[in-house]
């Protein structure tokens, strides 16, 4: 008999749509381990309001791991600093957010728990508060002390990995050197023959620029930069660098179906095309880290949040690949 897997999951932002999708989570069926790491009584409240059955256990991580069973979750309690409303913000719980976050970290990092499935948080509020937060991809590599991690986000058909992340539009051609864009292809690739089981990775690799610079005339990025980084590359590993491609045919068919994972200089540069065409069935991926962690696609909902409208699509896709990334592993 195989053993199940553990998959932790933080409920995200309380007032948010998070301990929604949890619940509702709870009611499929899975082969493997559900653990939320939230509050008890909000996920219970949560299920009385949306009318659904929910029982929960304390995880012990003493305990053999067991198959998730409809309409229960072993949960890791962490208490909530205010009382939750449904859609209103409170900084008070900020710190409740956190600790989630770290809690799960802990676990990770320790091998209690196969991988971290994080639901959404909002930045705004958690730095309101007064705690400096850029995002879930920057937390967890300042927790594992990882000298540089990768965000990647997939959806059916298309992967999208970001050399640059959360940085204004004035400082990514800055950011973008060669050291960084050889630590990020290199961890690019290992962890596509890691985690994806993919023994000689194909990379397409977005120009900067317009056109890809237009042989300089656009922007020397992609002369001085990107250019002879990849050809130093090609030489290294046992992958497949195709570019510096312009971005605006990067995203086509015939590109596509020949690589595994399009490399993006910055955020709104490969997203946009990812969430159009596969928003609601996309994850976020953190690599680079000792531990899996993936993500939803989605944000908070604060404005459909207590109104039992919130979807589980992504965190059902999100699940699904936190899934196949364990038993990819396993099999390395």
């Amino acid at each position: 008999m195989i053993q199940p897997a553990r998959i932790l999951i933080t409920a995200g932002e309380p007032a948010g749509i998070g301990p929604e999708i949890i619940v509702k989570l709870a009611q499929e069926p899975c082969s493997d381990q559900l653990i939320a790491c939230a509050s008890p009584t909000l996920l219970k409240d949560t299920a009385q309001q949306l009318h659904l059955p929910l029982e929960l256990s304390v995880f012990n991580t003493n305990e053999e791991a067991l198959a998730h069973r409809i309409g229960h979750l072993w949960i890791v309690p962490v208490e909530l600093e205010s009382p939750v409303i449904a859609g209103k913000l409170n900084q008070t719980n900020a710190a409740y957010v956190i600790k989630t976050l770290d809690t799960a970290h802990q676990l990770a990092i320790n091998g209690a728990v196969n991988a971290i499935l994080t639901g959404p948080v909002h930045k705004g509020i958690i730095n309101q508060s007064g705690l400096a937060f850029t995002g879930h991809t920057e937390f967890f590599a300042d927790k594992s002390n990882a000298h540089k991690v990768v965000m990647m986000l997939a959806t059916e058909g298309l992967r999208v990995a970001l050399a640059t992340t959360h940085l204004p539009l004035k400082e990514v051609s800055g950011a973008v050197t060669p050291q960084l864009l050889q630590e990020v292809i290199e961890i690019l690739i290992h962890e596509l023959q890691s985690k994806f089981s993919l023994k000689r990775p194909k990379v397409l690799v977005c120009g900067l620029n317009p056109h890809a610079g237009e042989d300089g005339h656009l922007g020397r990025e992609e002369v001085d930069t990107i250019i002879p980084t990849l050809e130093k590359m090609r030489t290294q590993f046992d992958a497949e660098l195709i570019g510096p491609i312009p971005a605006d045919t990067a995203f086509q068919p015939k590109w596509l179906t020949q690589v595994d994972t399009v490399l993006a200089m910055y955020h709104d540069q490969g997203l946009p095309t990812l969430k159009y065409k596969g928003f609601g069935k996309a994850i976020n991926l953190t690599l680079g880290l000792p531990y899996i962690r993936t993500s939803v696609d989605h944000g908070t909902g604060l404005d459909i949040a207590g109104q039992g409208l919130a979807d589980i699509g992504s965190m059902h896709y999100a699940l699904q690949f936190t899934q196949q990334l364990i038993n990819n592993r396993k099999s390395n």
